[in-house]
């Protein structure tokens, strides 16, 4: 077996959570009803991936919810993987055929599962509805590779970013746009701030998620009052208990490395993702 392909993709609804209208495009090429998708180009992120490919064949800039289970089959004698997210409509520039898809249809779940040509697909389909399709995204990272604390000298939160890092903090720009943050909150030392800055937008500054200050109790209860989609940047010492406290869940992450709470309205955590940098 060759090395793994790798694809990206989204299942983008529209309506109402409790009965949704799906989005599935025609390929004449293979003259298939599947969900947009398509392969990563070298060095891309999956998640910039999944939105450049459903904006390419549908023409709509989406948001992202959960992530949905991948897809696992071989194409030729090479395995391959489609990363797949569920994905509501931020902006429609309307529907133009291409090469790759010469159709789009809005149909129901139940007209998705007759018209879908792939078992894989109508799969997608059941774990859509596994759980609450409308949450509100907190994005918790770690921040960027910061050469040796060892081996630097003067106040440690002055630390910046090495060339790693600053390659690390320019993927995830790429990535952090599928969450469409309505707030940026960082940890005042540096290497947090500049993990963040190729984003772009106002940052907020919060002495709390800092290494020095973080409190275990008053961290999580800053970030649990945050009801906005948003994007949170600390510290290897400080997100692995600040994660617990916010869904029970013991996730760590590697510099750069983030994770994904997906809530409900209530602020109950339906979904912890973690990606890589």
């Amino acid at each position: 077996m060759t090395d793994l392909l790798r694809a990206a993709g989204a299942v983008v609804w529209r309506g109402e959570p409790d009965r949704p209208e799906v989005a599935v495009v025609h390929r004449p090429a293979y003259d298939d009803w599947t969900f947009p998708k398509g392969k990563l180009k070298s060095g891309e992120h999956v998640i910039a991936a999944a939105l450049r490919e459903v904006c390419e064949e549908t023409r709509l800039t989406v948001t992202l919810g959960r992530a949905l289970p991948p897809v696992h089959y071989l194409r030729g004698e090479r395995l391959k993987r489609v990363d797949y997210w569920t994905a509501r409509v931020a902006d429609d520039a309307g529907f133009a055929a291409c090469e790759e898809v010469d159709e789009l249809r809005w149909v129901p779940l139940e007209r998705a599962r007759e018209l879908l040509t792939y078992e894989w697909d109508a799969g997608l389909l059941r774990a859509l509805t596994a759980a609450p399709l409308e949450t509100v995204p907190l994005v918790l990272v770690r921040h960027a590779s910061a050469g040796s604390r060892e081996e630097w000298q003067g106040d440690d939160t002055r630390r910046p970013l090495d060339a790693d890092g600053r390659a690390q903090a320019a993927t995830l720009a790429t990535a952090l746009p599928a969450y469409r943050p309505e707030l940026l909150v960082s940890s005042p030392s540096a290497r947090c701030v500049q993990t963040l800055e190729p984003f772009g937008g106002e940052l907020l500054l919060e002495p709390l998620l800092s290494e020095e200050s973080q409190d275990p109790r008053k961290t999580p209860a800053l970030v649990r009052e945050i009801a906005v989609p948003a994007v949170v940047c600390s510290h290897g010492k400080v997100l692995p208990g600040l994660i617990r406290a916010l869904s029970g869940k013991d996730v760590a992450l590697r510099k750069g490395a983030f994770a994904v709470l997906h809530r409900t309205g209530d602020g109950r955590v339906v979904s912890v993702e973690r990606y890589p940098v």
